[in-house]
């Protein structure tokens, strides 16, 4: 007998469970349970209309009908509110931990109030008391002879700036509290963050001129220093050195005094307090380092300037669901805003496009961002809406990059705070640095990278003092104005550094033929073998170039290390005019993140020799092949490798021969078995389907079904288990969507928290979508009593429901049980076709119910492909 011609005797053996062609029959069981949804429709019904009837029958007046329309809407109302104030206690008890931590937030309280790993420094706290007259001591002197000095030389309008008094006050610096690291540390190195407050009677007084004084009274400074001491030696004083700097801008405000009380206006103080943030960031915000060696074989720019981590590519996809901040017609109508994204680490911050009009705007975006400490160094993502006058705040995300580091990719949508609504879609990649070119590629499209290269500018040397100076030099001759301008002071220099259009520029360095900039500078470069680093040594006011030097990036992979440290000398400059320079290129490699292996605690089932029922209508299970291609497994007398040929178990899959001692399982979490049955013949008539596959930022769970082949499908208060699904399902191939869940357990209650949030980017059932709910079973608990559902949410396929469900279980129960999850589609009780639209069973037992969990599940239908 051909394999094809095997359908036929199963089809007859079957009868009324199989469904052939256009002929589809019901089962008795069916049935019934067909006429008691009619019937309990009809009872609703009368339970509706008869006391109308009645009302009417009796003579009664109308008012008697609309007083207890009236009493049932206030009884309705009033538990409906009653049921409020008793959830939100409820909720308040099961998050009292998160609600008091936020509460302690706002009230500005130390930082091991907040954090356990934080401890306390009272005793560091009672030095800086002691120490801090002398400290003040020191800032006098240091600002009246070196800060002064610098002042006067910065512009020819403060010659005559003058310190007229400073003092430190008596409140000194408190330390907060320390958090000393351990873990992912090098063993040479010590590692701790400070987190400091300042709350100062600061004093200052200046005279900018005869005329004018400017001034402070008082300092807030708020922050975390990081702290590292390294190297560790075996000699004193056993540290090389320490490096200091702040990963994240502190938050600074000022009280200023005298002419400079004009910056506490509301206009102008933001502005001030932003740029003193600014210089303050440009020597101690990553990645710029205040760095101190205490030995003389320790390399200052290696402290300062040390290679990055490794590089974020932060894709900016889209968002959803922001805040309408432009209410137009009086609030009549719809609003809507125009969001863009502001995406900021440390000192490098990025603005995104703006999309007009839109509540849920795409921008598909990608930028790059240099880590220094992961974990450490954070991105800020603030959303805004753009108006004429002042932008509106839309809601903002922090995300530290120690978490990127650790999964190598993140994909998935934030909730958006200090906002009522919105998410926003990240795609966060962690890229690591390779000095072998051959490992990856050379040139890239788009707004991606291939390499990174980072520029220590050391110094220069031998600078003209301008153009005039080295081109008369170069004829030889003299004219009367080189000979006046032969007195001038040296030049005010500045170093800029481009790739293409990447442009970034060195501080000043005033009246300095030889001026030391020690700064490192980072780009991004997309194609090594055409592009090249350009750098021009420029006069500050005037603008003037006063030598330049172009260096080939293919130059550096040639180079040892890939890397040139060396004098390099300068064109249209000087004869002798040099500039010291270090500049490392790193290729960019991308960093696939782990496979995640699906975890199997299903115990393996002891083989048994199974008792064959008499069947005369079936026929044996080794001949239930469909594919032509498919072996006919042979007979055995072996127990443990008998076929089953039992009803339920001749349904399995039509190309495999099941055994009992290995259970077939789908890859979405449904028993084999359950899947078959639930489908009736439709796999037998439509080929063998892969199940479909699971993205790897998707949470799946592969287990067995709790429940026994009998339990599954009739107890469910279903009646289109046994039906076919709609031809639209049949012809889908693609994904079915997304389902937003939290699982979590109440110790308080003794209670499993279901909360289903919201679906996405499910089959259209419709062209308007489709009218979608959601329905719950806690397996094996699955009658009529067990069932749960959502509201129905009609015509979309990015449903948001927001309903919380209970489970009266333990938590050792509720460790043993699985979820059942099924999203449908809203159908008339008289429609003979299969309603679902995606289905999850979640095992519990693979989730911390303790904690909680919040994820995106993949929903997949038994049978159904997922991709050609």
């Amino acid at each position: 007998m051909n394999p094809g011609d095997s359908k036929g005797p199963v089809q007859g053996g079957f009868g009324e469970d199989s469904i052939s062609g256009s002929k589809q029959t019901l089962s008795p069981k069916a049935v019934n349970q067909l006429l008691l949804e009619f019937l309990m429709y009809c009872g609703r019904a009368l339970l509706v209309f008869y006391p109308v009837y009645l009302t009417g029958y009796l003579g009664l007046s109308i008012s008697w009908i609309l007083l207890c329309t009236a009493i049932i809407t206030w009884w309705t109302k009033n538990s409906k509110r009653k049921d409020i104030r008793i959830g939100t206690a409820l909720n308040f008890l099961d998050n009292e931990t998160h609600l008091i931590q936020k509460q302690l937030k706002s009230l500005n309280m130390a930082s091991w109030v907040h954090f356990p790993e934080v401890e306390k420094v009272d005793w560091l706290n009672k030095i800086l008391m002691q120490a801090w007259p002398f400290f003040g001591a020191y800032m006098e002197k240091l600002l009246k002879e070196k800060i002064q000095q610098s002042i006067r030389l910065s512009s020819p309008y403060l010659k005559t700036f003058t310190f007229k008094n400073v003092s430190f006050g008596q409140k000194p610096l408190k330390i907060t509290g320390v958090q000393v690291y351990t873990h992912e540390v090098d063993r040479r190195e010590v590692v701790f963050d400070l987190h400091i407050s300042y709350d100062g009677d600061v004093d200052i007084d200046s005279e900018v001129k005869p005329a004018i004084n400017a001034g402070l009274k008082s300092i807030k400074l708020q922050g975390m220093l990081r702290v590292i001491l390294e190297p560790l030696i075996a000699q004193a004083p056993l540290v090389g050195g320490i490096t200091m700097f702040f990963i994240r801008r502190p938050t600074l405000q000022i009280n200023w005094t005298g002419m400079t009380n004009l910056l506490d206006a509301p206009a102008l103080s933001h502005l001030s307090e932003t740029a003193i943030i600014d210089n303050i960031a440009s020597f101690m915000v990553l990645p710029n380092r205040m760095c101190i060696p205490f030995i003389d074989q320790v390399k200052v720019d290696q402290m300062r300037f040390p290679l990055p981590r490794g590089v974020v590519r932060v894709h900016l996809l889209e968002a959803r669901d922001l805040m309408a901040m432009d209410i137009y017609m009086l609030g009549m109508g719809k609003g809507s805003s125009d969001p863009y994204a502001v995406l900021r680490v440390g000192t490098i911050s990025f603005k995104s496009k703006t999309v007009k009009k839109n509540l849920h705007p795409r921008w598909d975006e990608i930028r790059e961002f240099v880590v220094h400490e992961a974990p450490g160094q954070e991105l800020e993502i603030e959303v805004y809406d753009e108006d004429t006058d002042k932008d509106d705040f839309l809601g903002k995300y922090r995300l530290d990059f120690g978490e990127v580091k650790k999964h190598k990719e993140i994909d998935k949508w934030f909730r958006l705070e200090d906002a009522t609504s919105g998410e926003i879609h990240l795609k966060l990649q962690w890229l690591s640095l390779h000095t072998d070119p051959g490992r990856v590629m050379t040139q890239t499209t788009g707004d991606s990278s291939c390499a990174m290269l980072a520029v220590y500018l050391d110094n220069a040397s031998n600078l003209p003092k301008d153009q005039t100076e080295f081109n008369h030099k170069r004829d030889g001759k003299q004219t009367k104005e080189h000979r006046v301008k032969r007195k001038a002071t040296n030049p005010n220099s500045y170093a800029r550094l481009s790739i293409d259009q990447q442009c970034l520029k060195s501080k000043v360095v005033y009246a300095s033929k030889d001026p030391v900039w020690e700064q490192c500078f980072t780009f991004f470069v997309q194609n090594i073998e055409n592009q090249q680093l350009n750098v021009q040594i420029k006069e500050h006011e005037k603008k003037t170039l006063l030598g330049t030097l172009n260096v080939p990036l293919s130059r550096l992979l040639n180079a040892s290390d890939m890397t040139l440290d060396q004098l390099f000398h300068l064109e249209l400059s000087g004869a002798n005019s040099q500039i010291k320079m270090k500049a490392t290129l790193r290729m960019l490699a991308l960093e696939k993140p782990e496979p995640k292996a699906v975890s199997d605690s299903t115990p393996k089932v002891q083989a048994q020799p199974l008792q064959k029922p008499p069947a005369p209508n079936l026929v044996p299970s080794s001949t239930l092949t469909s594919a032509p291609s498919s072996s006919v497994a042979p007979p055995s007398s072996d127990p443990s490798s008998s076929s089953i040929s039992t009803p339920s178990s001749s349904l399995s899959h039509p190309s495999t021969t099941l055994t009992a001692a290995v259970p077939a399982t789908s890859t979405n979490g449904f028993h084999e078995d359950d899947m078959t049955r639930s489908q009736g013949t439709l796999l037998a008539a439509n080929g063998r389907r892969t199940a479909p596959s699971t993205p790897a930022h998707m949470r799946r769970y592969d287990s067995q079904s709790l429940l026994s082949e009998n339990s599954i499908a009739s107890s469910r208060f279903d009646l289109s288990d046994k039906a076919p699904y709609p031809d639209y399902i049949m012809s889908h191939v693609g994904t079915f969507g997304e389902i937003n869940m939290t699982l979590r357990y109440t110790a308080l209650r003794n209670r499993l928290i279901v909360m289903v949030h919201s679906c996405r980017d499910l089959f259209a059932c419709s062209k308007d979508g489709s009218d979608a709910y959601v329905r719950l079973y806690l397996l094996p608990d699955q009658s009529w009593k067990h069932r749960m559902r959502t509201q129905v949410k009609k015509k979309t396929v990015t449903p948001a429901f927001n309903e919380k469900f209970e489970f009266n279980v333990s938590l050792a129960d509720a460790g043993t049980r699985k979820l059942d999850v099924a999203v449908k589609n809203n159908r008339m009780f008289h429609t003979r076709e299969r309603n679902e639209i995606g289905m999850v069973l979640i095992d519990l037992s693979q989730i911390d119910l303790a904690k909680g969990v919040t994820e995106w599940f993949e929903l997949t239908l038994p049978g159904m492909k997922k991709t050609v």
